[in-house]
């Protein structure tokens, strides 16, 4: 049976290569195919020496070997997670004394294939990066990820299962068609969690996380106008989650071969879960995030959760004439609700939520608002004063004017 090429699935990159050398790539996806064996073993490194180029490849439970062998494990400073988590985050791509260290580290020699190119010349590091990571594991650090959740998803039938989740599905691409007709391309990927999506930005660029919250908004839109129109339970109520975190990346078995589409594991999509079990029918929370964010090489800049929303809502004029059902937006507002200070000041409150393990996590209510001409605005969230049904141990309300008001109180 004839396997189809990685490159096949390359948005670019690939397509402007000589015949010659697409051919010699091809040659050496097959060739990781062979090492990966159906997921057998994981690459996690790679590197070059003239015309040989060496992968790391090792068994699939030796990652987690590595991580709990705990002080016994040669990494730097016997820090075992710390060791692995820097070989599965960034490029695949290591320097050839890095690579020999961690060859050794991991008690495994290199498999050593050759050649039909010169890296660099005629290939990039990236594109074979890319290669590699449908048999690897990526670690992603401060990446924005969204979970869509079915509002009472499980009680409904079969038939209206799949009804709802195709009703779903309709409204993540037309939100994502709405997005590229301003230019606005976003990477995304999804997976499903059953009751609805997990949705992430596969962009790492400045602005990814923001385009991911400009593409929830947009599917929250389109859902809701669907909500009213529709005759039946078919159209499901949402609740949804942001949050930006880390978490694992990686490829699973589709038959003979890794999907095409990627799955995620870690910190982020436990905190997503556990806040979406704590929310209410229509509403959305925003977790507390404080993302470093790099804007070229050797700046960037730090950012939290109130940051992000007032700088994401600084930039919603650019989807101002898009259509939603019929009506052109005229203006949308986002915001973090809280309570009213007078002369339209606010504060932000932050909510403490318990979930069913006992651990403590810091969420805020988010609210959109969306106008439209000639048509009725589309109002997205649960005002605060709406949030009594909202299970919360403990409430802060955040005043980022301290010099008017005082910064910072509690109320129980």
């Amino acid at each position: 049976m004839k396997r189809g090429t990685r490159l096949n699935t390359f948005e670019g990159g690939a397509t402007s290569l000589a015949p010659r050398i697409r051919d010699a790539l091809a040659r050496l996806d097959d060739a990781l195919f062979a090492i990966w064996d159906l997921g057998d073993n994981v690459l996690l490194a790679w590197t070059h020496d003239d015309s040989e180029l060496r992968f790391l490849a090792v068994r699939h439970y030796a990652i987690a070997e590595a991580v709990h062998s705990g002080p016994a494990h040669p990494g730097p400073k016997n820090d075992a997670i710390g060791f692995v988590n820097e070989i599965l985050s960034g490029s695949k791509y290591l320097a050839p004394d890095r690579f020999r260290q961690v060859c050794r580290d991991f008690g495994t020699d290199p498999q050593i294939l050759s050649a039909d190119f010169k890296v660099g010349a005629d290939v990039d590091v990236e594109l074979i990066d890319e290669l590699m990571r449908r048999y690897s594991v990526s670690l992603v650090r401060g990446r924005a990820v969204v979970l869509l959740d079915a509002v009472e998803f499980s009680l409904q039938p079969p038939l209206d299962q799949m009804a709802m989740l195709n009703s779903l599905s309709f409204s993540v691409n037309s939100a994502y068609r709405q997005l590229l007709s301003k230019a606005i391309d976003v990477n995304f990927a999804r997976t499903t969690t059953g009751d609805g999506f997990y949705i992430w930005n596969r962009a790492t660029s400045p602005g990814a996380n923001v385009e991911l919250y400009k593409l929830m908004m947009l599917i929250l839109a389109d859902n809701a106008v669907a909500q009213r129109k529709a005759r039946s339970e078919w159209v499901p109520k949402l609740r949804a989650a942001y949050h930006v975190g880390e978490h694992y990346e990686f490829h699973q078995v589709d038959g003979l071969n890794p999907t095409t589409f990627s799955y995620i594991v870690g910190q982020v999509t436990v905190d997503l879960a556990r806040m979406i079990e704590k929310s209410l029918p229509g509403q959305i929370l925003l977790g507390d995030f404080e993302v470093r964010e790099e804007i070229t090489s050797g700046k960037s800049f730090r950012y939290d959760t109130v940051d992000f929303v007032e700088s994401t809502a600084a930039t919603l004029d650019h989807l101002n004439g898009l259509v939603i059902a019929g009506g052109c937006i005229e203006n949308i507002r986002c915001y973090l609700t809280g309570q009213s200070l007078g002369s339209s000041r606010y504060t932000v409150n932050r909510y403490h939520i318990r979930d069913k393990h006992g651990t403590t996590r810091v969420v805020y209510n988010a609210k959109i608002n969306i106008h439209r001409e000639n048509a009725e605005p589309i109002f997205l969230g649960i005002q605060r004063d709406d949030l009594w049904a909202f299970a919360s141990a403990r409430v802060e309300a955040l005043n980022r004017d301290a010099q008017q008001t005082g910064t910072f109180f509690v109320r129980p």
